[in-house]
């Protein structure tokens, strides 16, 4: 079975979202970009969010994962929960 891990940073719109995406294009840490903006939990772990396999995210999230360039940023992506920025680390 399909396994990835993924980083994310939640914000409540999308232009939040695109404003992130351009400090990340300006070099900014998504680490640190998600400690200071997500409102998912995950913030304290710099939006990291371990190690799943398909359907443990909301559809949405899940096709970004399990179709993504591991290593790109991708979004805004609109879910029931607000606007992510996700990055998957790691899908083997």
């Amino acid at each position: 079975m399909a396994i990835a891990d993924a980083r994310h940073i939640l914000v409540d719109n999308e232009q939040r979202c695109q404003a992130l995406i351009d400090e990340l294009k300006a070099g900014a840490d998504f680490s640190e970009l998600a400690k200071a903006n997500s409102l998912c939990p995950s913030k304290a772990k710099g939006g990291d969010l371990g190690t799943f396999s398909p359907g443990k995210m909301v559809k949405e999230f899940d096709e970004v994962v399990f179709s993504a360039d591991v290593g790109e940023i991708y979004g805004p992506i609109k879910t029931e929960f607000g606007y992510h920025l996700i990055e998957v680390t790691y899908r083997g």
